[in-house]
């Protein structure tokens, strides 16, 4: 079994000396650094479509980083803002009308704690995923095998490390439910209404 096999497949595998891994690392670090050096007037959109899976409309904004780039699918209506970080050694899945506030995290890479394993260059990766109608605070991280419910909001600095279920309210770190996500939500902050 080669080691993106293992590495798919959920087993410890070695990123740090195998070729194969290496140049698909390469690729994804290249075509991010097409996409972060285009202009903002005119993003390298051809660069992300051939780094993740997507056919949907959705906007990165620049600097975005990956490990892979292949191992992430993103939704539709997808939005993040500055410096988000994916490090897709495992499969991620980012579903509808995800929003990703400035300087988050998503890592699916887990490092051993025994010394010889980790010094060799074995690690692991986890998959995520991330639901439909999501939003993710700033400075978030989102930790290994971590499942983030349908219309989760996650709150600025949290450290997510378990799984949130669907329409809760979580932050914290490590990130804990606080309350379901209600339609009293809808009144919580001020309107403008044009007068007659």
């Amino acid at each position: 079994m080669t080691e993106k096999e293992k590495c798919q497949n959920g087993y410890l595998y070695n990123a740090n000396y195998d070729k194969e891994l290496l140049k698909d690392r390469n690729r994804a670090y290249s075509l991010c650094q097409r996409y972060n050096n285009s202009s903002i007037e005119d993003l390298d959109i051809k660069a992300i479509k051939e780094l993740l899976n997507t056919n949907n409309n959705f906007y990165i904004t620049p600097p975005f980083h990956c490990d892979y780039g292949y191992n992430t699918t993103i939704g539709n209506n997808f939005y993040s803002n500055y410096n988000l970080t994916i490090l897709d050694g495992a499969k991620v899945t980012i579903g509808n009308n995800v929003f990703i506030a400035p300087n988050c995290v998503i890592s699916t890479a887990l490092h051993p704690l025994d010394i010889e394993d980790r010094n060799s260059g074995l690690e692991l990766a986890l998959p995520i995923t991330i639901g439909n109608n999501v939003w993710i605070g700033m400075n978030v991280s989102i930790l290994p095998g971590v499942n983030i419910g349908d219309g989760v909001v996650i709150g600025a600095g949290s450290v997510v490390t378990k799984d949130i279920p669907a329409n809760y309210l979580a932050y914290g770190n490590p990130a804990r439910l606080i309350r379901l996500i209600d339609e009293k939500d809808k009144l919580k902050y001020p309107r403008y209404k044009e007068e007659i």
